[in-house]
């Protein structure tokens, strides 16, 4: 007699255990992992004025400097209506600056101010304290990260994103 598999056991997981408990999921992982960490964060940034997504958007200046709204929006996964208020506050707080393109005036190119540029010593120390929130080490979040990078590549080349 021949054994058939079922879709969850050829999938290697345990058929004794629901494949639709909640715990069992990938996506509400991600999705508690993310809340934490984001809780993490927000006591580390207020004093900086930022949210976790406006950090991100800093994130990407930092490191890259002058941006367009696209290239932000694309840097940070979110869409670039989510972009457009982030980029506004930021610009209320005195920490960037928006430049329409001459050449296209439909392109916005975002820039640091000096207040912005001088906010990155301030924001060198968050990763470090992130470390000694979480108890793990720099290894375990490296290893966390690695493997959270290769689902957002899964996402991307199903279309996902």
């Amino acid at each position: 007699m021949t054994s058939v598999q079922t879709p969850v056991a050829s999938a290697g997981l345990d058929p004794a255990v629901d494949p639709l408990a909640l715990e069992s999921q990938v996506c509400f992982a991600l999705s508690a992992a993310a809340r934490a960490m984001v809780a993490i964060y927000r006591p580390l940034l207020e004093p900086l004025r930022l949210t976790h997504p406006q950090y991100l958007v800093m994130l990407a200046l930092w490191e890259h400097g002058d941006l367009s709204m696209s290239e932000i929006s694309a840097m940070v996964h979110l869409d670039p209506a989510t972009v457009t208020p982030l980029v506004r506050r930021l610009d209320t707080l005195g920490y960037v600056h928006k430049t329409r393109s001459e050449r296209d005036a439909r392109v916005v190119t975002i820039s640091l101010t000096d207040v912005g540029q001088a906010l990155r010593a301030v924001a060198e120390g968050i990763p470090a304290q992130v470390v000694a929130r979480t108890g793990m080490s720099v290894v375990e979040l490296t290893e966390i990260r690695v493997m959270v990078a290769k689902v957002v590549d899964a996402g991307q080349r199903a279309g996902a994103l």
